[in-house]
């Protein structure tokens, strides 16, 4: 009952805040903590419970058996018959039970929900000295020559990330889009590739603002406007 008040608190306290405000997002973040707190007392608990809320990612218990799937914590595959795996419902980020109090990244989702912003900048690179030679995510030691860990870059921030971050998946990067029409997917990171899916189908581009030139040179973006 007293979760269910300060769920209701919250709420109100949201709409009363200037909307966009600093103060407005701290309270949206509290509101989902106290949700999945009131939602975590609702569900039976088992030896390997069903829910379980790391970082702000709310990870499911799978029932699937397949073999397919690949723990997104130490990039090994998940042996469902054998093996208890878990998926966040939000970013869809998958791992082993066992690797579960190893997740060091916050769920992307939450970053979409109260600062849906994309990076417009073009591969922003500021080389791997600045990252003190380690992985912009797990901070692992990363090399260019591959020792000990191979150094890959995620083309949406320009960071570079060790292998166990980086699986040389393929993206659209909005930037190159924006400023080059250039939808060719390049090589980012898994924690990009969440980001980059959760956010496509957000209408956050001002294109007539950021790149008004375009406009000149797409004949479909004139019919659009």
């Amino acid at each position: 009952q007293q979760l269910r008040q300060a769920i209701e608190e919250c709420k109100q306290a949201i709409l009363a805040l200037p909307e966009h405000s600093e103060r407005q997002k701290d309270a949206v973040v509290r509101l989902i903590h106290l949700r999945l707190k009131l939602q975590e007392l609702k569900d039976p608990g088992e030896d390997e419970p069903n829910i379980r809320v790391v970082l702000e990612h709310r990870f499911y218990k799978e029932k699937s058996k397949s073999v397919k799937q690949m723990c997104d914590k130490c990039s090994t595959i998940i042996w469902g018959l054998i093996q208890t795996w878990y998926t966040c419902t939000g970013c869809y980020y998958r791992c082993h039970s066992k690797c579960l109090p190893l997740v060091s990244k916050p769920c992307v989702r939450a970053k979409v929900s109260h600062q849906a912003e994309y990076q417009l900048s073009i591969c922003p690179e500021s080389g791997l000295d600045s990252q003190d030679y380690r992985c912009a995510e797990c901070r692992a030691p990363i090399s260019l020559r591959g020792v000990p860990s191979e150094a890959r870059q995620c083309d949406y921030t320009g960071l570079y990330y060790c292998s166990s971050c980086h699986w040389n998946d393929l993206a659209v990067v909005p930037a190159r889009a924006i400023h080059n029409w250039d939808f060719e997917p390049r090589k980012v990171s898994r924690c990009s590739m969440r980001y980059l899916a959760l956010m496509v189908s957000r209408p956050v581009l001002k294109l007539r603002e950021i790149n008004p030139l375009l406009f000149n040179y797409v004949e479909e973006l004139v019919e659009i406007r």
